[in-house]
Formats: structure tokens, sequence, C-alpha cells
């Protein structure tokens, strides 16, 4: 198994953190090429702050190791 499953599969907090982002990042592209750019652009700030609660949640996850 590559590194990324095993990471995945003893943690899958990380990989919906890392699915709920790129969900984030296509829906604001999306949003974006259909002339919807306010929406876009306010989809488009929920990714660094779903990045930051995964780093948050990996602080924590290391620091209860």
């Amino acid at each position: 198994m590559t590194p990324a499953a095993v990471s995945v599969r003893h943690n899958p907090g990380a990989a919906l953190i890392s699915f709920a982002a790129f969900l984030s990042f296509v829906l604001s592209v999306t949003l974006w090429f259909t002339d919807s750019r306010e929406e876009a652009l306010f989809t488009g700030l929920w990714v660094p702050s779903i990045l930051a609660l995964g780093a948050f949640y990996a602080a924590l996850q290391s620091r209860q190791a």
C-alpha cells in the first residue's frame, strides 16, 4: 500500500478534511465559470479555512499521541 493510503486508513479525519477542501475548490471554480463571481469568491474562501481546521485537527492528534 502507498503511504497516502496507509495515512487515510489510519486517519479518516484527514481524508474528510482534504475531500472537503477539494470539493470547496471545485465548487468555487464551477461557480466562477458560470458567472456567479461573488458566490465563487465566497466559496473559495472556505478552502484555507477548511485546511486551517485540518492543521488544528492534526495538531490535536499529534498532541494526544
